[in-house]
């Protein structure tokens, strides 16, 4: 097996065609476009390789909708690579929402120490300011309170940052929080879910990290990567929740400059895989 070969793995690689022909002792491999080791370069962007890894993906979907398997767990997808095969996709998060007809979904990074909630995820720090809006926090927030609920976490608080610094400081520092957030807050209150907030950004994840709440729904991507990546980088995953299965992913991208090196740490994939287990 060229596998086995190139990194040096002893491992029993059985190639399939449907997962009922799963072996319980062998790395199980559904072969979906015959690509082979002459067809890319280890560590390279390639058109090829992004048609490969749209296509993996593709028929996950399929065989997750079909109930041949209980849940997708992803590697990290190269977004050039992706683009040059043809899938002008931001990411995984789209297309598992796009191939599965989904319209209320968004990004959960999760972890022991801290797990947040994104009511944007790819897009322009402008554009994510004019996606802020009302309806989308409340779909969000709901996402984040039933995922909660799922994990076993019964007795769940969210607390919800503000978009501006210091949550706009009453309108002083932006208006976002009082015209979007906070109603959003008082619907989902009505609902009997536990919303908190708006909250300063700068503050509200030490507050959940230290136990205050249980998740802190983050306004656009870094809000939330940052605080989460500095606390749990190595053991942090990602959840697309929403979707009509479970989905879970590692927390990193590609990491290009050491793929082949066999030094790369697995703790996150380990961590996506026992989540995908637990939901």
């Amino acid at each position: 097996c060229w596998y086995n070969t190139t990194f040096s793995y002893n491992l029993d690689i059985c190639r399939i065609q449907d997962v009922s022909r799963c072996k319980t002792d062998a790395v199980n491999v559904i072969d979906c476009t015959g690509i082979t080791m002459q067809d890319f370069t280890i560590g390279k962007v390639s058109s090829v390789c992004g048609e490969s890894a749209f296509r993996y993906l593709e028929a996950a979907i399929h065989d997750a909708i079909e109930h041949k398997i209980s849940a997708i767990v992803t590697a990290p997808l190269n977004k050039e690579a992706l683009h040059l095969a043809g899938h002008n996709y931001a990411g995984h998060t789209e297309i598992l929402a796009d191939l599965t007809d989904t319209k209320d979904y968004s990004m959960m990074l999760w972890s022991d120490k801290l797990k947040t909630i994104h009511v944007t995820t790819h897009c322009s720090l402008r554009e994510a300011c004019d996606r802020c809006k009302k309806d989308r926090i409340v779909r969000v927030t709901r996402l984040a309170a039933q995922t909660l609920l799922q994990a076993g976490i019964n007795h769940y608080r969210i607390a919800v940052a503000g978009l501006n610094p210091h949550a706009g400081e009453n309108g002083l520092f932006g208006t976002e929080e009082t015209e979007e957030i906070l109603p959003a807050i008082r619907q989902l209150q009505s609902e009997g879910i536990n919303a908190e907030g708006p909250f300063p950004p700068d503050t509200v994840y030490l507050r959940c990290y230290k136990g205050e709440f249980d998740l802190v729904v983050s306004m656009y991507h870094d809000q939330g990567h940052i605080p989460l990546k500095l606390l749990a980088f190595h053991d942090g995953i990602n959840m697309t929740v929403g979707l009509p299965f479970i989905r879970t992913s590692v927390d990193h991208g590609t990491a290009f400059d050491i793929a082949g090196k066999n030094i790369a740490r697995p703790d996150s994939m380990l961590q996506a895989i026992k989540a995908a287990l637990r939901f």
